[in-house]
């Protein structure tokens, strides 16, 4: 796919940026040469590929899932300002 300096210019006004005329015709050629090979890999057959989340086949080790603090919540509730059936009260902000 190829783009001439009207397309080169349209897409420098939609990104508001400022490309010189005598950058166009580079520009131009750079644009379909990344146009080009993504005409390329989206030819390619992908039908019996799984999708991977990263190459590596790499799974994330995790921690256990274990409490390890005491529940500290009437200590915390006794020092705000307004608390009700063990919520926190504050002002409405929305009307």
């Amino acid at each position: 796919m190829s783009l001439d300096q009207n397309d080169i210019a349209k897409l420098a006004r939609l990104a508001r940026i400022n490309i010189a005329e005598t950058d166009t015709a580079e520009l131009s050629q750079r644009i379909g040469d990344i146009l080009n090979m993504v005409d390329a890999m989206q030819a390619v057959d992908t039908t019996n590929i799984l999708p991977m989340a990263n190459p590596h086949d790499a799974v994330q080790r995790l921690r256990a899932d274990e409490v390890n603090e005491t529940n500290q919540r009437e200590h915390f509730q006794k020092i705000a300002p307004q608390t009700a059936d063990g919520l926190y009260l504050v002002p409405q902000v929305i009307e």
